[in-house]
């Protein structure tokens, strides 16, 4: 029974205040609000730009007891420096160089009312200074005055920075922050309530038709898809945008997923965030670094394979035994299409053969001896004088023995190698075989 009047209540706000969705984080949002309207706690409202921050300040407002008294919505960011306090708390004639008259400021003008202060983490300190008195014991100051007013005000704000991070730049009063945080509501961005981006498009599609006299535009499935699955930086904002741009260029009232990304092209991008050491999206130097770290690693491994050819052939080409046919195998190379390995900065191999297990097989100390003796008797050093160590001979005489060994049948030749055909091909006719 309280559950279905908790979303009778909700669905007739999103009716009543325009709002589309059905998304849990939504209803969860709008009802912190509709819980904080009727008492005179302070409201910081977050979310990234777009979203509806102050849709959610009104709701608080005509649900409260100052629903009769008059709202206004201060943009911070937009206000210069040097006049924010005066739109706010006023001056006297004569305060500064232009002030021909005496003004009332915002928290004058709209006592017993609500004020909603937007983008608060723009605001300069000194302001902060005035506000935090008035969140206190609801005094201000005029600029220019000495005397000291009294306002009864509702002040809700809201940010889409971290205003944590400002306070440990010295930027945000640390003790402003833990006044305007009473309640913290948190609008989801777009991207966390993908249930309502197609519901939220169909709404605008259906406003934009009625604006300009048109049928609304429809999505096939494939362009809700494509609709759904794009990050929406710019939240509700952008998708308006995307809405009435699609129905006033689109000459089909039917969008295919096509037809959608010629008209957005910029539906296909995704915006995921690169993290670096220090945790910021501003990942140039730590692509750089990873590139460098990955082509030293490919560099080490293309030296480790070629002295493991090296060491097997050695073996091969003198008849050598080991005491351990498993360290034998170790030192085989890698199978691949060809014997030539060149690093490049587009494509980073695989790793995962050198990790400390196969580090430790890779380097078994080897016994090796020119003829063959029993396993009990002891393994002499051999030591090698004036060996040819080029890699093209030891590939070259390698190929030979493979097609001697099967008859020039060079299909079991490339097996034997672990080459390619094509790849044998090629090998012969470089060296004239």
């Amino acid at each position: 029974m309280i559950i279905n009047t908790l979303a009778n209540n909700l669905q007739s706000i999103k009716q009543r205040f325009g709002i589309v969705g059905q998304s849990p984080l939504l209803d969860r949002a709008l009802g912190t609000a509709t819980r904080v309207a009727n008492t005179d706690l302070s409201v910081l409202i977050t979310g990234e730009s777009g979203v509806g921050k102050e849709v959610f300040s009104k709701i608080i407002h005509n649900l409260s007891a100052r629903k009769h008294n008059k709202f206004i919505a201060i943009n911070c960011g937009a206000i210069p420096e040097g006049t924010i306090n005066s739109e706010l708390f006023g001056h006297e004639k004569g305060a500064f160089t232009g002030a021909t008259s005496d003004r009332k400021g915002y928290f004058e003008t709209y006592d017993g009312g609500t004020i909603f202060l937007d983008e608060i983490g723009e605001m300069p300190l000194d302001t902060q200074t005035y506000l935090l008195r008035i969140l206190e014991n609801g005094e201000f100051i005029k600029v220019g005055s000495n005397k000291t007013q009294k306002t009864d005000i509702r002040i809700i704000t809201a940010t889409n920075v971290d205003l944590q991070e400002r306070i440990q730049k010295g930027k945000f009063r640390e003790d402003l922050f833990f006044r305007l945080n009473t309640i913290t509501i948190k609008v989801p961005a777009l991207r966390e309530r993908d249930e309502d981006i197609y519901l939220l498009f169909r709404r605008f599609a259906v406003d934009f038709a009625e604006k300009y006299r048109s049928a609304p535009v429809k999505l096939d499935e494939r362009a809700r898809l494509v609709l759904q699955n794009y990050q929406w930086p710019g939240n509700i904002r952008e998708l308006k945008n995307v809405a009435e741009k699609i129905s006033v260029l689109a000459e089909d009232r039917n969008i295919t997923a096509e037809q959608l990304i010629e008209i957005v092209p910029d539906i296909l991008t995704r915006n995921l965030p690169s993290i670096t050491r220090n945790g910021s999206n501003n990942n140039a130097n730590g692509f750089q670094e990873r590139e460098i770290l990955y082509k030293l690693l490919f560099e080490m491994k293309s030296d480790l394979n070629d002295l493991k050819s090296l060491v097997f052939e050695l073996i091969q080409n003198n008849d050598l035994r080991v005491q351990n046919v498993q360290s034998l195998k170790s030192l085989e190379a890698p199978k691949v299409d060809n014997f030539e390995y060149e690093a490049s900065t587009k494509s980073y191999p695989d790793f995962k053969d050198y990790t400390t297990e196969d580090k430790s097989k890779a380097i078994q100390p080897l016994i090796i001896t020119k003829q063959e003796q029993d396993k009990e008797e002891s393994y002499g050093s051999v030591e090698i004088i004036d060996e040819n160590l080029s890699i093209e001979h030891h590939e070259k005489n390698l190929i030979q023995k493979a097609l001697k060994k099967h008859n020039n049948r060079r299909k079991d030749a490339a097996k034997e190698l672990g080459i390619s055909e094509r790849t044998l091909y090629r090998k012969i006719k470089q060296y004239n075989l």
